[in-house]
């Protein structure tokens, strides 16, 4: 959006939209992490064996990461053609539906359908939460306010563990192979309408409105962000850049777009090849194998979210002032060191102490560079018509990638040990510094149109 000094724009009103989308983030990370906590209690109870049932089991596991492609996917097309906010509203529906059916099946394949279904809620809020807050945030505080997303997310994992086990001292094993797990499940369903609640005062995406042809609309909620001259400038600029765009799909793929449409498949593609969700899905056996603890896995979870919820708040701090390109290289650069040194540990003596620091710098990297930060690019560098199903196509790469990882970690670690497997994730992340470092550009303090007409610019 264009500028206007700080005192002119009414940052309340902004943040308040931000964060009631960021509870989107945290129902992500609750559903997400919750799984962890009843993964044990639903094998007993639907009488699970670990080796014959491995692929069930697994596929429990999964169900929900196999539900967030389709959920992505159509999450565009939907929003561009009925609005944000309309999707949003869709997005707290599926969480507290799918929190609700995830608590009551009878059957192992009902609960893997309410899985896919909650699947379907995380990858719909994956690309509409960080949308809808790019469309609303000024320039100079757009990164910022992106960040509450991830913010909401680490939150949500972060205080899983705490709520699983307040539900696990219920009662006895017996308890939670009948109940606690469905509870753990269906207390998603609390912050689901709450988030349902919250959406109600906050308003459509004034670029989706303006978009749609309804300028009027729009008109309202750009003044309450900053005035009437800032509302008929923005209306403008938005106009601008529209009678540039023809609106079809197959625009995301004319050399105009291009550049955009690479850099936000590899770099989210980046972000999870630097093996984050092998940390902290696997996390157990590398701090039981670092301190012969039998309770390490739970304190590993412990020290990994606070560490991912901590640093994200450096993220928000620096993301609008240091800019995004700075913080992704050094973010690289870091994280690459510390994958190097785990690997490296693996290989002289798994149970050296540093393991931990090292996983923990990791941790902290990646909270602050590759957490947060492709998330707000993605969502910055595509075209006001195409923004929406352009989000798709980047949250599509994010869970397919993050799919891939997940299911090729045991081969690689089968196959080429966890030292080079580490090393390879290190590699990754040093071939992520490069690409940013040559191709991505700065987007940091500019509107989405000035952001978009650059594009243009550079294929000419």
């Amino acid at each position: 959006m264009n500028e206007l000094p700080p005192a002119r724009i009414n940052l309340g009103f902004v943040g308040f939209c931000a964060a009631v989308t960021g509870i989107g983030g945290f129902l992500f990370g609750y559903d997400t992490a919750v799984i962890n906590g009843a993964n044990t209690f639903l094998q007993q109870r639907f009488q699970l064996d670990p080796q014959a049932d491995s692929w069930l089991i697994g596929l429990a596991t999964a169900a929900a990461i196999i539900g967030c492609i389709p959920g992505a996917m159509s999450a565009g097309f939907l929003s561009d053609r009925f609005g944000r906010r309309r999707v949003l509203f869709l997005c707290a529906i599926l969480y507290a539906v799918s929190g609700v059916l995830s608590a009551i099946p009878q059957t192992m394949s009902q609960f893997v359908a309410a899985r896919i279904l909650s699947g379907v809620a995380i990858g719909v809020s994956s690309m509409i939460c960080p949308v809808y807050i790019a469309e609303i945030a000024p320039p100079s505080w757009r990164g910022r306010l992106g960040a509450l997303f991830q913010l909401g997310i680490v939150t949500g994992i972060f205080l899983t563990l705490f709520i699983n086990a307040k539900i696990q001292s219920l009662g006895d094993a017996q308890w939670n192979i009948q109940y606690g797990w469905r509870w753990m499940l269906a207390a998603e369903a609390l912050p689901a309408m709450f988030f349902l609640f919250m959406l109600i005062p906050i308003p459509e995406s004034p670029k989706w409105l303006i978009a749609a042809g309804r300028e009027e609309e729009a008109r309202p909620p750009l003044e309450k962000i900053g005035g009437p001259a800032y509302a008929a400038s923005e209306i403008a600029a938005v106009r601008d850049v529209l009678q540039q765009e023809e609106g079809s799909f197959a625009e995301i793929f004319s050399p105009a777009y291009r550049l955009p449409l690479l850099i936000s498949v590899v770099i989210m593609f980046a972000a999870q090849f630097s093996g984050i969700n092998v940390i902290i899905y696997y996390s157990t056996p590398i701090f039981e194998a670092a301190t012969g603890k039998a309770d390490a896995g739970f304190q590993a979870s412990v020290w990994i979210g606070l560490v991912n919820l901590l640093f994200t708040f450096v993220a928000i701090f620096c993301v609008d002032k240091l800019g995004r390109k700075p913080l992704m290289l050094v973010g690289n650069v870091v994280q690459a060191v510390a994958l190097f040194s785990v690997g490296y540990l693996y290989s002289v003596n798994p149970q050296s102490p540093q393991l931990l620091w090292f996983v923990i710098l990791y941790i902290a990297a990646f909270a602050t560079a590759m957490g947060p930060i492709p998330w707000i690019l993605c969502s910055e560098i595509f075209p006001a018509k195409l923004r929406g199903r352009a989000m798709s196509v980047s949250t599509f790469a994010i869970w397919t990638a993050n799919y891939l990882v997940i299911q090729s970690f045991p081969y690689l670690n089968k196959a080429l040990g966890p030292s080079r497997t580490f090393w390879l994730y290190a590699g990754c992340s040093a071939a992520a510094f490069f690409f940013v470092l040559l191709v991505i550009p700065e987007t940091k303090g500019r509107s989405l149109e000035e952001i978009e007409k650059s594009w243009r610019r550079h294929s000419v």
